[in-house]
């Protein structure tokens, strides 16, 4: 199993657009790295999951994820937006900090141990102060690999 996140899995400047431009922005990462292999179902599945009940975190956090056939294997997608993206946190601040997790169907509990990784993260100022100044893409996926499988 490769990485849980890699330097190709980064990028520090999102193009500006709404969440369902910047999903797929991230998601074109994934497939570039084969860890997704069909990007419109691996879309439909994000867009099911943000149907059910929007991803974004109070702090300017997005965290859009879900299960999918088209996934090979657990993968963290992170990106850092200038512009801001709304995730319908509830204190209305757009996110400038998105974390994409993708795993795949019937993969056990894998992402749901990342994103409670992350979650306790992402309340520490120093983790979210650290990925919004970071300048290189390898340094924050090392970051976040070993902030995540601490």
């Amino acid at each position: 199993m490769s990485d849980l996140i890699t330097a190709d899995l980064v990028d520090l400047d999102l193009p500006a657009g709404d969440k369902r431009e910047v999903v797929r922005s991230l998601a074109e990462r994934l497939v570039k790295a084969g860890r997704v292999t069909d990007l419109e179902q691996f879309l439909a599945d994000i867009e099911a999951r943000e149907a059910q009940m929007p991803t974004g975190l109070d702090g300017g956090i997005g965290i859009p994820h879900c299960r999918s056939t088209a996934v090979t294997e657990p993968t963290l997608g992170f990106g850092r937006s200038s512009a801001g993206v709304d995730f319908g946190a509830e204190d209305g601040k757009p996110a400038d900090l998105v974390f994409l997790i993708a795993a795949p169907e019937g993969g056990g509990s894998d992402h749901m141990t990342v994103l409670a990784a992350l979650a306790r993260r992402l309340v520490r100022k120093s983790f979210t102060g650290e990925l919004r100044s970071v300048t290189d893409p390898a340094a924050a996926a090392g970051f976040i690999a070993k902030e995540v499988s601490a």
